[in-house]
């Protein structure tokens, strides 16, 4: 039955399964991840946090694609240690302006896409389903398919069965080209009914 709802788009079944996570990432990856649709969206605000920020540095730093206007591909051989610490930068300049008491909600605007920011999403099995379907494509950017694939991991734990049928069925229906018999026939119905 789970198979059959998911091949046919028979989603409100999977619209009672509920979800929440506890999610940490690089804003720059929260940005990305908060457009889908029907997916609650609360996220821990630097005006009512005084802790001291984190920021993401990546291990590897990606090439830019050269076959398409977004994405990445290989890697680029970058010397830490030419680059300027500019998270420690950033935070400094950030604690002065708390220091001169500048509010931290604007104090905030200093800090770089690479710092940490946390959120709790919550949302239904079919929600996340077609977040992660998205998300694990090849041509996402890979911090962003690092939180969907632990998104991945967890539903499968909680709903091994739907999150299979959702993920696996091709239940999103493919519109294919009209054959040549069929396009004749729309041909022949609209002269019928006296369109051209």
């Amino acid at each position: 039955l789970i198979n059959y709802l998911a091949k046919h788009e028979h989603m409100s079944p999977f619209g009672h399964c509920f979800v929440s996570f506890h999610v940490k990432a690089p804003i720059f990856v929260a940005r990305q991840l908060v457009k889908h649709k029907f997916l609650r969206w609360n996220e821990i605000s630097r005006r009512y946090v005084d802790d001291d920020p984190e920021f993401y540095v990546p291990k590897d730093w990606r090439g830019r694609a050269l076959d398409k206007k977004q994405g990445s591909s290989g890697v680029v051989d970058v010397d830490y240690d030419a680059l300027p610490s500019f998270e420690y930068h950033a935070m400094e300049c950030y604690k002065d302006l708390l220091y001169l008491g500048v509010a931290p909600e604007q104090a905030r605007m200093v800090l770089p896409q690479s710092t940490m920011t946390e959120w709790y999403w919550s949302g239904s099995l079919d929600a996340f389903a077609d977040m992660c379907l998205l998300r694990i494509k090849d041509d996402t950017q890979v911090e962003t398919t690092v939180v969907a694939l632990q998104v991945c991991e967890i539903m499968r734990d909680l709903f091994p069965n739907s999150w299979y049928a959702l993920l696996t069925t091709p239940y999103k229906n493919e519109i294919r080209p009209m054959t040549d018999d069929e396009r004749q026939r729309g041909k022949e119905k609209s002269i019928a009914n006296g369109r051209r």
